[in-house]
């Protein structure tokens, strides 16, 4: 092929055929081991179901969507990526408070935990139709609380307006149960 010169030719023998030269199938089922239809193997360690409780068994979802976190750090002064995954609005089944809840994908580790309180103001992010940006003065995502910065992204301006419709309706219904109590 590469060589430059022609293929060279290929000579018959008497007596090849053009059949595959190997064992038939039926001489090849006929070689195979027998399977064993009652191997059981022990296992080495014996684990027992565990119950994970993520808290989340007494609250009902009112919002959920997935999106992108970020934080403001304030000694860098610069946004950090806090994680993607879906973000919950969860309104607990007694009291009627509802928290503002997201964990990452694939790890779930928590990124954002705090109730939506009537005094954070949700502004839109510079520059985007599809981010908003709040102050929190108690998120215990990491936990102790601590005074956080937040922006959230959307895939698009749709889903970003749910989010807002949804996190006003939260915080009015909080400030009705935090005035009240």
């Amino acid at each position: 092929m590469f060589g430059g010169g022609s293929k060279p030719k290929r000579e018959e023998k008497e007596g090849e055929d053009d059949e595959p030269k190997g064992k038939t199938k039926k001489e090849e089922d006929e070689e195979e081991a027998p399977e064993s239809p009652d191997v059981h193997f022990e296992p080495l360690v014996n684990l027992e179901k565990v119950e994970v409780r993520t808290n989340e068994e007494y609250e009902e979802t009112v919002f959920k969507m997935r999106a992108k976190l970020f934080k403001f750090d304030r000694d860098s002064r610069e946004w950090k990526e806090r994680g993607t995954g879906d973000v919950k609005l969860l309104k607990h089944k007694e009291s009627k408070k509802v928290r503002l809840v997201m964990r990452r994908d694939k790890t779930l580790k928590v990124c954002a935990n705090h109730y939506i309180v009537p005094d954070m103001k949700l502004s839109p992010n510079v520059g985007s139709d599809r981010s908003w940006v709040w102050n929190t003065s108690a998120d215990v995502s990491e936990g102790d609380p601590e005074a956080l910065t937040f922006a959230i992204r959307f895939g698009n301006s749709d889903n970003a307006y749910l989010f807002k419709d949804a996190f006003l309706k939260a915080q009015k219904e909080n400030e009705e149960i935090f005035t009240g109590a």
